[in-house]
Formats: C-alpha cells, structure tokens, sequence
C-alpha cells in the first residue's frame, strides 16, 4: 500500500478498514500535544482537519460558524437554493471569531419560546433584548416548574455577568471564575450586546486558532451536484463569498463529473476546487487532470449509506484514502478522507493515510448546532433525525420541482436512510465537544507517532494489522467485566 509504513510482515494482501488497523508508538520527542500543529496545507484554511459534510441534516449555520470559530470547514449542501447559501454565507462572514451567537428574545415573549430555543446552541441560555441592550439572561433551569405562558420578565435573571466586547478571553474567563459563573454576555460600548461566552468558550479561544478567509472572517464552503448549469451555479456561490467549492455525487469517476469539473475549473474563480467521490488512484488521477485540488475519497463508508449493501459497489475506506492520497501527492495535490470516523482514532488513522482533512457527517448529527429540532425519547434521551443525501427524503427534497411523474420514479431507486435517531451524548452534547474529543485523540496519536504536524503524521506514522478481538481489546470497559 503505497505511502504507508507497515510493521515488518503486516503488509496486507487485502483491503482495509480503520477497525483493522493500530498505530505503533514510536520514539519520540514530542512532550506535549500542545506542542502538535494541526493545521492543514491543502489550502482549504483550515487549521484543525476536520470538515463537516455537506448533509441537510448536518450543514447549517449554526454548525458553519461554530466549527469555523475553532478552526474546521462546514460544506453546504447542494440542494441549499443559491439565495439559502448566499444568506448562511453572509451571516457566517458577519460573525465574531470568539463570542458566540446568542439567542435572543424580548421580556415580553414566553417561557415556551425560550425553551424552544435554548437547545440550538450549546450555551443553551437566553438573552433578553430591549431596545438591543441585554437586560436578562434565561437559563433552562430558570423555566422549571414555571407555567409556559409567563413572560420572561418574570423569570429573567437581572444580576448576570457581562464584559466589553473587545475583552480578551482570558479576561472574561477570570471575570466567570471570580464570579462563580458560566456565562458571559459581551456588550459594545454604547450597551447594545455583541455576543456570549461560557467559561468553557474562553478556554477554547487560546487553543484554538479560527479558520479565517484573507478578510479576517470566518471561511465556509459550499457544494453543488452535477447536474443543471453548475458554472453559473459555483460561480454565484463563489461571488456570494464561499472559500472552498466542492462538486459532489457519490460516484465521482463518471463522464458528467470530468465535465461540470472542467467547466467550472475553466471559470478560475480563486477558490480551492473540491470533486469526489472517488475510492482509486485512476479516479484520482482523472478529476486531477480535470482540475480538482482536492479530491474526496469514499464510498459507502458513511453511516447513513447503504450503496454497499444495495450494490456491492465501494471500498474499505483507509485503503481507498491511501491508495487515492498517494496518488494526489504525485500530482501535487490532496485527498479529503469522507466517511466512515466513529472515533477519533479513525480520524487520526486518515490522517497517517495521508488525507488532509476528515468529512465527517451523522456522528456531527447529533449536536446542538445540527439544523434539526432536539427531541426526547420515552426514555428521556435526546436525539436528532439523520438521514443520508441519497435517501428518499433527500431525494424527495431534491426533486420537488420535477413532475410528479418523474418524483415518482425516483424514488424507487433511492439510497440510504432516510430517517436514523442520532442521540446527543450527555457528556459531548455539542459540536465543539466533539472537536476537543477528536482533536484531543489526533493530538496524542501525533505525540505517540513522534510527529508535530500533520505531514509528519503521515511520513513517520508506522501501522499494525490488527484481529477483530484485537479491536474489541482497545475498547474500554467502563462498567466492568
């Protein structure tokens, strides 16, 4: 397998998945994670590796700017009208690269407005605005017990911390430590509010360093399919301020993609140029020559895929990563890993493939900043709704404006799962306690490997073969055996 280093005697003779495989500490001199660079050189800005696929039930803009503030890439969908994305853009670009959106309503509105909101973002809390000055912060707690119809005047609470807008994050989190609190609600110097941020927020601001466009805002990416007028369509979406483009259809090595890719290369629109899906180094080579700088790797990986089981088509995905990044590093190109991470070792396992950045979709599903409404199960666990981009609902979605007859027959040859509870994990309820998690893992994987940065990773990464009771042994047993 081209480009990857294996343990003496563990070089497969068929392909593999990320479950197969383990990483061999090496020697190191890397003491601490803090010490490993995460950023990406496919210049896509980012500066953690990690992009979140372009799924309806994933992409949008609350998922856009959060993952941006800390350094990852969010892909629109392509079924988003050119109107939908330039509004997400725009508001993307207007956000602060440290104080998170708050949500906001009047004294005057409900309790049951409040607790309709507070779940879209992970500070779960409410500001009260009037005449744009915060005057109340509402918290979940603060609407237990009370009838749904009170006002939030009357439950508000009055005596919150607030800080200048322009206040470092260390200072605002000394400012929550001295005050006992969780909260801060940031203000600009004539009292009009400018954001929030927890304690928890002012500690990822030093870790983390935003992924910023040459303006200095927040960078976001869009995709559009192949068919219909996809140059006029990228171009839109570029002139509406999108970093990165990407043309996406599941099976990428297809006439109808080498064609829509060159057109749209033809147009130079000074952004990097994503196509995929893709799972060998023929089809690697073939969207290089037609102008794609990064090329997406897999199919049927994903969780809400079912091409494997429908058609027998696709490839374990860290050998089609490998095989396609080898080839792109020939090119002088990249590969975007898609699919197929359900734990930060999978994410790190890419990497060492030679991916440059990790698509991850359903496991970001189930997240605060997801566009879908949180809801509770009979057994009182939250989840959200996934579905795959192939499925019948997103098909459906996608062809609303074509006759009925045509709907129709569509829909009997759709794929994927059209509807999947992806619970919220009490302990990483939101999108940016999964990017610790995940970036917590890569960062050790790089100290255990002797690499500080993600090329290095890559160069010096050795890997083992391992059983499915080798797997099973790397899982931990929280409650005993």
């Amino acid at each position: 397998m081209a480009g990857v280093q294996f343990l003496p005697g563990h070089t497969p003779p068929y392909d593999l998945t990320y479950d197969d495989l383990f990483l061999v500490p090496n020697r190191t001199d890397v003491s601490s994670r803090f010490d490993v660079d995460l950023s990406t050189s496919d210049g896509t800005g980012t500066t953690i590796p990690i992009v979140v696929a372009n799924m309806t039930a994933v992409a949008g803009r609350r998922m856009a700017e959060t993952v941006a503030r800390r350094g990852g890439l969010v892909v629109l969908p392509q079924d988003l009208p050119i109107s939908a994305a330039a509004d997400t853009i725009s508001f993307v670009k207007s956000r602060s690269l440290t104080a998170d959106t708050p949500v906001t309503l009047g004294p005057d509105d409900s309790v049951s407005d409040a607790l309709a909101l507070i779940h879209k973002r992970a500070h779960r809390a409410v500001v009260v605005v009037e005449d744009d000055k915060p005057v109340g912060v509402v918290t979940e707690s603060a609407c237990a017990d009370v009838d749904r119809f009170a006002r939030l005047r009357t439950v508000a609470e009055a005596d919150f911390v607030t800080a200048a807008a322009t206040a470092s994050p260390r200072d605002i989190f000394d400012l929550l430590e001295a005050a006992h609190a969780t909260l801060a609600v940031l203000v600009h110097d004539d009292g009009s509010l400018a954001g929030v941020m927890t304690r928890t927020g002012a500690v990822r601001a030093g870790i983390y360093t935003p992924a910023v466009d040459g303006n200095g805002t927040l960078r976001i990416a869009a995709a559009v399919g192949v068919n219909g007028d996809i140059p006029a369509k990228a171009k839109a979406l570029v002139d509406a301020g999108a970093d990165v483009l990407v043309i996406d259809t599941a099976h990428g090595h297809q006439q109808k993609m080498l064609e829509a890719l060159r057109a749209v290369a033809d147009l130079k629109l000074g952004v990097p140029l994503v196509a995929g899906n893709v799972v060998s180094a023929a089809g690697t080579r073939d969207l290089a020559e037609a102008g794609a700088d990064i090329v997406k790797v897999g199919v049927g990986p994903g969780a809400m895929c079912t091409t494997r089981m429908m058609t027998g088509v696709g490839r374990p995905q860290f050998s089609a990563v490998a095989e396609c990044a080898a080839a792109a590093k020939d090119l002088g190109i990249h590969v975007w890993a898609d699919g197929g991470v359900r734990h930060p070792r999978d994410v790190a396992l890419a990497l060492a493939a030679g991916a440059s950045n990790v698509m991850i979709g359903s496991w970001f599903a189930g997240t605060y900043e997801s566009p879908g409404d949180l809801r509770v199960d009979r057994d009182g666990n939250a989840y959200k709704e996934s579905f795959g981009m192939a499925s019948k609902r997103a098909v459906a979605a996608r062809t609303a404006a074509d006759s009925g007859f045509d709907r129709a027959r569509k829909a009997l040859f759709e794929e994927g799962i059209s509807s999947s509870r992806m619970r919220l994990d009490p302990e990483r309820p939101g999108v940016e306690d999964l990017i610790d998690h995940i970036c917590s893992g890569v960062r050790s994987a790089c100290t255990y490997a002797g690499a500080r940065t993600l090329a290095e990773l890559h160069d010096k990464a050795v890997l083992g073969v391992q059983s499915a009771a080798g797997f099973a042994e790397g899982r931990p047993l929280p409650s005993g055996w």
